[in-house]
């Protein structure tokens, strides 16, 4: 049996998390903090505390090992994909372009060490990267989006700092869309969901990197129109066409599961949909069974 990091649709082993109760803290720091972070809504705490119960709860039931950040430092802290990146050789720590953010890499990489998981190298201003803007496509190759939370400067210090294992990055050029307040990242547009499947939103979808993914061997769930704003593109692997999204989405549901894909859903409301943030951008994957 064979593990890696280098995967985002392997059966998925352990991951870091930050619970809603943690990063949310209360209900008069989500109301002080929601519209500054340029949140969809309010989110309500006591309601978030228990979606995300369920969320773990699913990730339990599937076996997966859950390691904790227990330091609250905003709500947007929830979202611990963005914040670090994992190689088969040790984290890559981030250096968001969000810079409400920045705290959030000082506490991952204090938990990694208390934790004896390597770290491999950081991103550096004035580079900037985010995890939710990168994804493996398989072990050997990696995505990277290009837009206003990664810059070109982070993308060349990623370069540096990754394996000698990783053959090659592929850059996706992110759209301006809604602007730079906007979070918009690669995993808005792309979730690998097995070694030949993935599940993309095509119309904010670069032509390049399309074309990429085909000649990687990829066919597509194409998410409709009316479904993007409710994540969902935004699909987390629990292992090769195993899946987690939040409800809402029952166009999207059906085409994976036309594709022989196992749907879970979660009620994201509060914990995903205000802050444009699902399954995939709550979890930090760690380890997966190749």
């Amino acid at each position: 049996m064979a593990y890696t990091y280098h995967s985002d649709y392997g059966v998925l082993k352990s991951v870091v998390l930050r619970h809603a109760r943690v990063a949310f803290e209360s209900q008069e720091l989500v109301d002080s903090q929601w519209k500054p972070l340029h949140y969809l809504g309010r989110p309500d705490f006591e309601k978030a505390c228990d979606q995300y119960d369920a969320f773990l709860e699913i990730l339990h039931g599937a076996g997966v090992k859950t390691h904790f950040l227990e330091d609250g430092i905003g709500i947007d802290s929830i979202y611990v994909r963005d914040a670090s990146i994992a190689t088969n050789q040790g984290m890559v720590i981030c250096n968001m372009g969000k810079e409400a953010r920045r705290e959030e890499t000082k506490s991952q990489t204090n938990y990694f060490r208390t934790e004896d998981i390597p770290v491999r190298g950081q991103v550096l201003s004035p580079g900037t990267l985010e995890g939710g803007d990168v994804a493996w496509i398989n072990a050997s190759t990696l995505g990277v989006g290009r837009g206003y939370r990664t810059n070109t400067e982070g993308i060349r210090q990623l370069k540096a700092i990754l394996p000698e294992s990783v053959e090659s990055v592929v850059e996706f050029q992110a759209p301006h869309f809604r602007g730079p307040t906007d979070v918009f990242h690669l995993m808005s547009v792309f979730s690998p969901i097995d070694k030949d499947l993935a599940v993309i939103y095509s119309p904010l979808m670069s032509v390049v990197f399309r074309e990429e993914l085909l000649r990687h061997g990829f066919s597509f769930v194409e998410v409709p129109e009316e479904e993007y704003d409710s994540l969902g593109c935004n699909v987390l692997a629990l292992a090769p066409r195993v899946c987690v999204m939040a409800a809402g989405n029952p166009k999207t549901k059906k085409l994976m599961q036309q594709q022989g894909v196992e749907v879970i859903e979660y009620d994201g409301s509060e914990i995903s949909v205000k802050g444009c943030g699902g399954p995939t951008c709550l979890t930090r994957p760690l380890l997966r069974e190749a």
